[in-house]
């Protein structure tokens, strides 16, 4: 009787993860079509000579050691380095600090939140031309404010000097509400009760954020500095469509380099190398980071 049940009870569970798979097989076919086999043809590519037109033809490490010598390329890679520690940072603290600021309790709270949050979910055609008219040198509004101040005007995105500031400027406005609600749903999830806990042992302001709210948001810190990484070192579509990875490449950056080399010089196989690259740097910079975070103390 016991192993009648046992078996019962065996076979019920069988049947309970066999449609578990059979839920979850559409995201994992997807999965592997969209994802696992791209993958793994570009890394045979990178090792080609593919042309996008012509069956590809197997030359070794002929593409990555070319790449070594492509000025291009490696400029792109010092061009996305300094995009990077200029993003990430200024990213982290203005997310975090607007985020501490709309979490308190004030008239219009989520109406603030909401426009806060509208640059995330602007079309990057429309936001490159409004950003375009703001930065021009001679029309723009920005010089004219700075006219206005009796300060000297900038070229901004014209002038290799100032055009990478300008990239983080833009990006920073268009990713700072994405960033934002990260930290705004950690923020409401810490229990009010600690708070007052801290401030009847005599807590003040600054002590509360420092050595209460700041150590409880580790953890979405450390989720938003991953995907800021992640995102950063993917940056194109800004370049695109305002410089055309000039002026004199300041702009190019590693994606915009893959596309110019796929779809502009039709060579796959020195593209998919590019790709191949750029992933292990990300991967790279992304483990070394969170080892760091996970590491520090604060």
């Amino acid at each position: 009787m016991l192993k009648a049940k046992a078996e019962s009870k065996r076979k019920k569970q069988v049947g309970q993860q066999n449609i578990g798979y059979l839920f979850i097989a559409p995201a994992v076919i997807v999965f592997l079509i969209f994802t696992v086999i791209p993958f793994c043809v570009e890394i045979y590519a990178s090792f080609t000579n593919y042309n996008m037109v012509n069956r590809m033809e197997f030359v070794g490490f002929t593409q990555y050691w070319y790449l070594f010598n492509n000025s291009f390329f490696v400029k792109s890679l010092g061009n996305i380095l300094l995009f990077v520690v200029m993003y990430v940072p200024l990213m982290l603290v203005c997310s975090f600090t607007v985020a501490v600021l709309l979490n308190r309790k004030m008239p219009l709270a989520k109406f603030y939140r909401t426009v806060m949050y509208f640059p995330a979910i602007t079309s990057g055609v429309a936001t490159a031309y409004v950003w375009m008219w703001l930065m021009n040198p001679s029309k723009g509004l920005f010089n004219n404010i700075l006219i206005m101040l009796g300060l000297p005007i900038s070229q901004w995105y014209f002038e290799s000097e100032t055009a990478m500031i300008s990239i983080v400027l833009i990006s920073l406005w268009g990713g700072l509400g994405s960033n934002m609600l990260i930290f705004l749903a950690g923020l409401q999830n810490i229990p009010a009760e600690l708070y007052e806990a801290a401030t009847i042992d005599g807590a003040n302001g600054m002590q509360r954020f420092f050595r209460l709210t700041v150590p409880l948001m580790r953890n979405s810190a450390q989720f938003v500095v991953t995907m800021l990484l992640i995102g950063a070192f993917q940056l194109f579509d800004i370049v695109y469509l305002l410089t055309n990875g000039g002026p004199m490449g300041s702009t190019a950056t590693p994606v915009y380099c893959i596309y110019i080399t796929a779809f502009n010089e039709f060579n796959g196989g020195l593209a998919s190398a590019m790709s191949v690259i750029l992933m292990l740097i990300i991967m790279a910079v992304t483990f070394l980071t969170r080892k760091f975070l996970k590491e520090a103390d604060f």
